[in-house]
């Protein structure tokens, strides 16, 4: 019988690999700018943020509190950009030239 894995637990092994991590967030980055979905492309930034170290990690390289981060994720209509490439700096990446 064939084992099939969570595709969950497939994206997260990927999304450890920094190279994959920055594909995806390109892809999704384009995404977001052609259908402006602001839930699925803070999904997508959690997703990174669990593979990559979690919030743990998060709040270790800047001066974010765990209470910055979970309010930038729920206040959805107002996303500050500050926050955005902190979290990305963070995780070793860049706003500009994501590709």
């Amino acid at each position: 019988m064939r084992q099939y894995r969570d595709f969950h637990d497939l994206l997260m092994e990927s999304l450890r690999d920094p190279e994959d991590a920055r594909i995806f967030l390109s892809v999704i980055l384009e995404e977001y700018e052609e259908d402006g979905d602001t839930e699925a492309f803070l999904l997508a930034l959690k997703d990174v943020i669990e593979a990559q170290g979690g919030i743990d990690k998060i709040t270790e390289y800047t001066k974010l509190s765990r209470q910055d981060i979970n309010d930038f994720f729920t206040n959805k209509d107002n996303l500050r950009f500050d926050i955005l490439e902190t979290i990305l700096q963070a995780l070793g990446f860049h706003l500009i030239n994501m590709e």
